[in-house]
């Protein structure tokens, strides 16, 4: 990956973005520890033309948004008009927007989104989905993330996958950056520590877990991944922090130009 492919994903600054103010300081840090782009999520209400005008003045691209998952396949329309003011291409739905019981719940779901996927195409825009652990649960034999991938438009579905989540459900990272290979704009980089008391999982810094990123991060340049995006969901002390330990580390074991 390039230098200018590394960016931040707001969500794990949410609580320093949550009027103009503080999102545009919470962006001049961003900028400084040295990434090239953000993805909007978990940001407060701020109007579009706002939040372009802070990041355009930091030197911050918009790389991609999160957005609800019940208006993206409700309501998709609202969602084509966001991502033009802001200026970006890519959205993720970003987790089930309804419980997941049976094959035909996952089924409804893929068709749902295949729908608002094409819908988006159409505007020149590009749907992404973002997985958790959960949709690594089966039905009759299949995972809810083999269902979502086997029956979309590759053209209508893309994918934002986040490593810690496929660890954690018991998948292959690498494997399935590898499967999603051309479909694959977007990639969560997290990496995967395990707790003191040994007891589960702990989502950690890039380098401070045990994730092969080497590996997951040149599969993802042959899948053509476009971004390759930093997020923690918690952090053991100031996120900014942990955004520097993870750029670093990325700066220095994994970008190539």
């Amino acid at each position: 990956m390039k230098k200018s492919q590394v960016a931040a994903q707001c969500y794990t600054i949410r609580e320093f973005c949550k009027d103009a103010a503080s999102f545009a300081t919470s962006c001049k840090k961003v900028k400084a520890i040295g990434y090239a782009a953000g993805q909007i999520s978990g940001v407060g209400p701020i109007p579009e033309d706002e939040i372009v005008k802070i990041t355009k003045g930091e030197g911050l691209a918009i790389c991609a948004t999160h957005e609800s998952g019940k208006t993206i396949v409700e309501d998709v329309n609202k969602v084509i008009d966001r991502l033009g003011k802001l200026g970006t291409r890519y959205t993720a739905y970003p987790h089930p927007h309804q419980p997941i019981t049976s094959l035909a719940d996952a089924q409804a779901l893929a068709q749902a989104l295949d729908q608002a996927g094409e819908a988006m195409r159409k505007a020149g825009q590009v749907l992404t989905y973002h997985n958790h652990a959960t949709e690594y649960r089966k039905f009759e034999g299949r995972t809810i993330m083999d269902v979502l991938y086997d029956e979309t438009d590759p053209r209508n579905l893309q994918g934002e996958i986040d490593t810690y989540w496929v660890q954690a459900g018991g998948g292959d990272p690498v494997a399935w950056v590898q499967r999603l290979n051309p479909r694959l704009p977007l990639l969560h980089l997290k990496d995967y520590g395990v707790h003191d008391d040994g007891k589960g999982g702990r989502i950690s810094e890039i380098g401070r877990g045990n994730l092969d990123f080497k590996r997951i991060c040149a599969a993802a340049e042959q899948a053509g991944c476009e971004w390759f995006i930093v997020e923690q969901d918690t952090c053991p002390g100031d996120p900014f922090d942990s955004l520097k330990i993870s750029h670093d580390y990325i700066a220095a074991n994994l970008v190539n130009g």
